[in-house]
């Protein structure tokens, strides 16, 4: 027997062709251009220390949740959590999941039945096309943002019960659809609206509330997934919906009900984090600065061309070809900014890219050097 088969090797050898293939990067002190911590919740001490005597004043003391939800693991703080976020997103009920991964392929494999339909925005994230691969539905996607190749598919399926999904802000390209505009046409055809906010909590609405919230539209909304692994700093996520559907998850989404829960710490961390949104305009207003700066900085340079349009904490630079997007963003990194550059296949071929997350904490001169930089290297 061969020490590792031929068919994988192969699979790597071709990635290594293409200068396509991952690897686990090295931690690094460069100033922050790369993390998703929008607003620095991650490092934020007061939460670290908040999370810490909340456990001591309920005396919980336990590493870990022990077994499933549905077994030990449905620990006292869940509950506590999860009504918090219901009542915080202004939603009837809320169901944490382990990873924004872990939700969107336990409700797209689970909710949607078949003979239903699923159209899916044609950017979803990689989470969600999972999801919808194990379902027994039929999917479709339709063209970025683009309602009228959606409305063009609502037309075709209009017995059939109809499931559209979309992002709040997508992940790689760090733009937003027309909200109003989607919400309206799932209404006229009668669809489920299901949204991803994994990249708007923390960071857009008056308390980092998503966009959803912040539109007033959430009672029109099937389904949001809330993801804390990015603007909250901490980990997990959780579905909000009506209580029938939290009842219908905690009974079919094989990702809850076979995986052991969160520990008392993370749901504790997640608890507090979102306690402390609603104390920390400060930094979401810096964060709101920094993306206006940023956008003038882009015209102040003449780079706004080769970027995609954004207003949120996540900018994109079109440098088409891996080995070129790779090269300068190892010049940036050389120079003391961590940019990461975004390869294919993880984004269309063409559509290499370098990728800048923007947080509170990094300083106009910061993001002034740093697109200088970019300046320097593709002019």
């Amino acid at each position: 027997m061969e020490s590792f088969p031929k068919s994988l090797q192969q699979k790597l050898e071709q990635r290594k062709a293409n200068n396509a293939l991952r690897q686990l990067p090295v931690a690094n002190d460069l100033i922050d251009f790369a993390s998703n911590d929008y607003i620095g919740f991650a490092k934020n001490e007061t939460i670290f220390n908040e999370t810490h005597q909340f456990l001591l004043d309920k005396n919980i003391k336990v590493n870990g949740a022990t077994g499933s939800r549905l077994l030990s693991g449905n620990h006292t703080l869940y509950k506590e959590a999860e009504d918090y976020i219901a009542k915080f997103h202004k939603g009837e009920a809320a169901l944490i999941f382990n990873s924004g991964y872990d939700a969107n392929v336990g409700f797209f494999s689970s909710v949607p039945q078949r003979n239903d339909i699923i159209l899916y925005d044609e950017l979803c994230h990689a989470s969600i096309r999972d999801g919808i691969q194990m379902s027994n539905a039929k999917a479709y996607k339709f063209l970025h943002n683009d309602f009228e190749d959606l409305e063009k598919l609502l037309s075709k399926f209009q017995s059939s019960t109809i499931y559209i999904t979309t992002e709040s802000v997508f992940s790689m390209d760090g733009d937003c659809p027309n909200l109003e505009e989607l919400t309206n046409l799932s209404v006229k055809h009668s669809a489920y609206l299901v949204v991803d906010e994994a990249h708007a909590l923390g960071v857009i609405g008056e308390s980092g509330e998503g966009l959803v919230q912040s539109l007033g539209l959430q009672d029109k909304i099937f389904a949001r997934i809330m993801t804390f692994g990015k603007g909250l700093g901490c980990h997990g996520s959780a579905v909000l919906g009506s209580q029938e559907l939290k009842s219908y998850l905690v009974n079919f989404a094989r990702s809850f009900v076979y995986t052991t829960g969160l520990s008392p710490h993370s749901v504790a961390t997640i608890l507090q984090s979102y306690k402390h949104l609603t104390k920390e305009r400060e930094a979401l207003e810096q964060l709101k600065s920094n993306i206006i700066f940023f956008n003038q900085e882009k015209m102040r340079l003449g780079l706004k061309p080769m970027f995609v349009y954004s207003k949120s904490a996540i900018q994109c630079a079109i440098i088409p070809s891996n080995e070129k997007v790779k090269n300068i963003a190892a010049q940036i990194q050389q120079k003391g900014f961590d940019v990461r550059p975004i390869l294919s296949p993880t984004v269309p071929e063409g559509q290499e890219r370098l990728r800048f997350c923007l947080h509170s904490y990094n300083s106009e001169s910061e993001i002034k050097n740093v697109l200088e930089l970019l300046a320097t290297f593709v002019f």
